[in-house]
């Protein structure tokens, strides 16, 4: 605890500068620079939304910002996941010649497609006005759904950027299981009410990500309170996913350059 909370603080403001470095490269030589940030999600949010709204006959109230919310949320997790899990090998220029503790190239990610997710999230409250969503009290919960869904990812992606180390598959097993677990996780429909019973509130119990989907979405649109037993649930797991994977990168960070 005493190493990590020394390295933290030493290296939280290069994650920081880091990771605004990256945004802007990221949008140095395009002509709608961070507009693409919410480009990408709406027009995928307008292929869903006509595809399940019209065509599926979907019948979720204010059906377009529900499928925005899962887009916004479900991007940020697949793009950490996804990147993770090469992460090391894609900086070996750095990993190789400075002494760098290796999640804070996670914490860094983080940044970047937090900032985004935030972005899309501003668009989120733009088509609430104009839907015109009665707003409750209950919308300040989405600040602790949005913070564990950041440290669950942090914690999933500290142990896969150890094993993507060493386990070159593990990115194509990672796409896959990612592919599967975008439709089972609801980003285009209500996996509680779609899903027959008893499978779809099981699978709103065990998949993180598809329990946090449902509880932004019912807090920002619904004015439901979300359920208090599993956001301290799935706070538990996400630390404890978190720390374990700090120790792990702690113990194994010496090997990796050998690795790569």
């Amino acid at each position: 605890m005493k190493r990590f909370l020394h390295d933290f603080k030493k290296y939280f403001q290069y994650s920081i500068v880091s990771a605004r470095s990256q945004l802007r490269s990221e949008v140095a030589n395009s002509y709608l620079n961070w507009l693409w940030w919410l480009l990408e999600p709406f027009f995928l949010m307008l292929i869903y939304a006509f595809m399940f709204g019209y065509v599926f006959k979907a019948k979720e109230e204010y059906f377009a910002i529900f499928i925005f919310i899962g887009i916004s949320m479900w991007s940020f997790f697949d793009r950490m996941i996804k990147g993770s899990v090469r992460i090391i090998k894609m900086n070996r220029a750095i990993v190789t010649k400075v002494y760098l503790p290796k999640y804070i190239l996670i914490l860094t990610k983080i940044w970047v497609n937090g900032f985004k997710m935030l972005v899309s999230f501003g668009m989120v409250a733009v088509m609430m006005v104009i839907w015109k969503v009665p707003v409750t009290w209950r919308i300040l919960y989405a600040l602790p759904i949005l913070a564990i869904l950041m440290l669950f990812t942090f914690g999933c992606s500290c142990w896969l950027l150890h094993y993507g180390v060493f386990v070159e598959d593990l990115s194509n097993v990672v796409n896959i299981v990612l592919r599967v677990a975008l439709y089972l996780t609801g980003i285009f429909y209500n996996v509680s009410t779609r899903i027959p019973a008893p499978y779809g509130k099981l699978m709103t119990k065990y998949n993180p990500m598809a329990f946090l989907l449902e509880s932004m979405r019912n807090v920002l649109l619904y004015g439901d309170t979300p359920r208090g037993t599993r956001i301290l649930v799935w706070l538990a797991v996400s630390l404890i996913l978190s720390w374990t994977g700090i120790q792990k990168i702690y113990r194994n960070e010496n090997s990796y350059v050998k690795a790569i």
